[in-house]
């Protein structure tokens, strides 16, 4: 029998991949230092768990709005414009079980078969995925090296936009390079999006995992708000990446949209959770001790992988604001320890070393003219000990070659 023909053009999360091979190494009884997945190890704070647990023994175990509970919506478009200076309504919530299904109905909403979405590579690779999956045809924008990051390269995102391009999807603060635009570039992104008559999806997953300064969303700027969605989750600011709860930010119709592809014809979910989205209300209202303590050690971590990866010969990488991704240029290194490529030396490091991590090839097919090796880690799901101790044997791996 055959199957669906669009099936094709599905890709998949691909660090799940890199699991699947760290695990099966860690099955034959070596030590595994996981850099590779971005999820954290750390507890959801108690009082969100109470709060879940509370709404369980008060019977909140049926169906709901579509939408969202209100008073989740309500706490939610509160919570928006309280660190990004907009107006939002609940309205303009559409609760979501995670960050994901934001991508996948945004496409639906704005997007046509045929039509162009632009968006960033290296970037997350499910965006890829759901505009080919859907029909689109997928764009890619690069970054370029510089001495605080990565910034986009704005001549090519210019050079790439076309009659048919309709959207952009746009990372701030993004994963896998940690990359988070300056006030000049979100706004240049946005005068782009306004002179083509663009929508945006602006992924905004860590915009509050950020270890010093302020995040701004391109949202806020003039003329952006009735043509943004914003993609919010709940898993990494409060550790919460299994429960699965996110939400769309957008314009009415589309929030409507959204509402409606909940319980109708896209994801089938009905509703998100009903119980759990109690927890959000108890997440984004009450203590935020929690987090500023969830902060503090993931920045001890931050600290500790730099210190660490910037002795290791042919290794380099800035120290990031934000996020909990580290992408440093490997170049050098690869050709030192003889791999074929940066896939066959990430092989040897996790054989030689049990330390696992992703590569730039899991973030996007390669561009034209990139000639850099770079490699991804996450250190939210591996204490410090640990980070020293793995990255130490990286060291005198490399070393040694």
């Amino acid at each position: 029998m055959a199957l669906a023909r669009r099936l094709s053009r599905l890709g998949t999360e691909t660090a799940f991949a890199v699991s699947a091979a760290a695990a099966a190494w860690g099955a034959k009884g070596n030590t595994i230092y996981p850099f590779h997945l971005g999820d954290i190890d750390l507890a959801t704070p108690a009082h969100i768990t109470e709060a879940m647990n509370a709404a369980i023994a008060d019977g909140r175990t049926g169906y709901c709005p579509g939408p969202g509970i209100p008073q989740l919506r309500e706490a939610m478009a509160d919570d928006i414009n309280r660190l990004r200076g907009t107006a939002y309504t609940a309205d303009n919530v559409a609760i979501q079980p995670g960050g994901k299904p934001v991508i996948t109905k945004f496409l639906q909403a704005v997007m046509d078969e045929g039509d162009e979405v632009l968006y960033p590579n290296p970037g997350f690779p499910i965006y890829e995925s759901q505009i080919e999956y859907l029909g689109g045809v997928a764009r890619a924008y690069r970054y370029l090296p510089t001495e605080r990051g990565f910034a986009i390269d704005l001549q090519q995102v210019r050079s790439l936009i076309t009659p048919r391009t309709r959207a952009i999807i746009y990372n701030d603060l993004q994963n896998p390079i940690s990359a988070e635009s300056t006030q000049e570039e979100r706004e240049a992104i946005a005068q782009l999006a306004q002179e083509h008559d663009l929508w945006v999806l602006s992924d905004e997953a860590y915009f509050e995992t950020r270890y010093c300064g302020e995040s701004h969303s391109i949202s806020s700027i003039d003329g952006m708000k009735d043509r943004t969605v914003i993609l919010y989750t709940f898993s990494k600011k409060f550790a919460m990446t299994g429960w699965r709860l996110g939400a769309g930010i957008a314009p009415v119709e589309v929030a409507k949209v959204f509402s409606t592809m909940n319980t109708n014809n896209t994801n089938n979910e009905s509703c998100t959770t009903h119980f759990v989205q109690y927890a959000g209300i108890a997440a984004l209202t009450g203590d935020q001790q929690p987090v500023a303590d969830m902060l503090d050690v993931l920045r001890g971590r931050r600290d500790a992988a730099c210190a660490m990866i910037n002795q290791i010969p042919g290794v380099d990488v800035t120290t990031p604001e934000s996020t909990f991704y580290l992408f440093p240029d490997v170049t050098e290194a690869v050709r030192r320890v003889g791999a074929t490529d940066v896939d066959d030396f990430a092989t040897q490091a996790l054989h030689a070393t049990g330390v696992s991590f992703c590569t730039r090839n899991h973030f996007g097919r390669r561009q034209p003219g990139e000639d850099r090796d770079y490699i991804r880690f996450a250190y939210s799901g591996i204490d410090e000990h640990r980070i020293r101790e793995g990255l130490g044997k990286l060291k005198d791996w490399i070393e040694s070659a």
